[in-house]
């Protein structure tokens, strides 16, 4: 299950029925990125017409499972469909494949224009006045996901900031591999942890890389697949780390923005209210916790598990976590 020949026919049968006999499937092409999920372009032409699409589908068509907590894609699938009625920019889902004969485990969306690299959205000129106006829009979208009645939600995994503390921490700790930031960092965050706040649907990777922006801004939200039920603040504060920042430090929020401003259009759609200094502590949690999955990382390099060059290179910025977080705990001291 997974040759092009096979998602070809399957998705033509499924294109047909959607669209009606003559629709042809054309341009399959599976895309770079995606290192849990394979993500595949095509078109679908019809009368004529062309129209762009994705599919989101699991590795080889079967879902694995994870002991990460990343959620299925039917479930994905059903939250991009609750953001886009909030008004949340996210693509249609156009259809969802629960366990096709061919396509396994899947779903199809409409197919967005626009650029999810960071480095490009910060340094191109193109989206030189999306960088203005990206940091208020990313509020707004945020307080869109956070606004979606739990209620109406699929069951989804529950995780606050102490519970993702001692998670890491045990991680760390299972490698035997002291690094005295880190031990500093997990000190000031247990003895600093903030009240929390009501739980929310956290999108859980929200930052550059799964944002798709154009010329005019934030034109989706991508990438659903770590989303669940926690505190509000972990969403701002991970756009925040430095290390989705790719090197414009100066710009708190992604490498582009101010945080005031994407706390005020937060409260503006309905958000609560928050300042900077409620961010803070997230935000060391945030990179504490990529340090930590970078040593992960590594350490599936030197076990052979995974000995792409990817990982490697991923490993090795433990040390950029450590800077960070060095420059956050200084930071905090100096607001005491």
């Amino acid at each position: 299950m997974g040759s092009n020949e096979q998602i070809s026919t399957a998705l033509e049968g499924w294109a047909e029925a959607k669209y009606g006999t003559g629709s042809k499937v054309g341009g399959l092409k599976r895309l770079s990125g995606g290192a849990s999920q394979e993500t595949w372009a095509f078109q679908v032409s019809e009368n004529g017409h062309e129209m762009p699409m994705i599919l989101r589908r699991a590795p080889g068509g079967v879902e694995a499972a994870r002991s990460s907590q990343a959620i299925g894609l039917a479930m994905e699938a059903t939250l991009l469909t609750h953001a886009a009625k909030a008004g949340v920019p996210v693509p249609p889902v156009l259809g969802v494949f629960e366990d096709d004969p061919q396509l396994g485990q899947a779903f199809v969306m409409d197919r967005i224009s626009g650029e999810t690299l960071g480095r490009k959205i910060l340094r191109d000129e193109e989206y030189s006045y999306a960088r203005k106006i990206l940091a208020r829009q990313c509020g707004q979208a945020l307080a869109g996901i956070h606004s979606i009645p739990l209620e109406n939600l699929p069951e989804l995994p529950v995780s606050d900031g102490i519970t993702q503390l001692e998670k890491y921490e045990s991680i760390y700790r299972a490698y035997d591999l002291p690094r005295p930031v880190f031990e500093l960092a997990i000190s000031w965050l247990k003895e600093n942890a903030p009240t929390a706040l009501p739980v929310v649907l956290v999108h859980g990777d929200f930052r550059l890389g799964n944002l798709m922006v154009s010329e005019k801004g934030l034109a989706s939200v991508l990438d659903w697949e770590l989303a669940h039920i926690g505190d509000p603040r972990e969403d701002i504060a991970w756009l925040c780390v430095n290390s989705w920042r790719f090197g414009h430090a100066d710009k708190r929020v992604g490498g582009f923005g101010d945080l005031t401003d994407l706390l005020e259009a937060y409260a503006a759609a309905g958000g609560p209210q928050m300042t900077p200094r409620d961010i803070d502590w997230w935000e060391m949690m945030g990179s504490l916790k990529w340090g930590i999955m970078c040593m992960t990382m590594y350490e599936a390099f030197r076990s052979g598990a995974d000995p792409s060059v990817e990982r490697a290179a991923i490993g090795r910025r433990v040390s950029e976590t450590e800077i960070d977080l060095v420059n956050l705990l200084e930071g905090v001291r100096n607001h005491a």
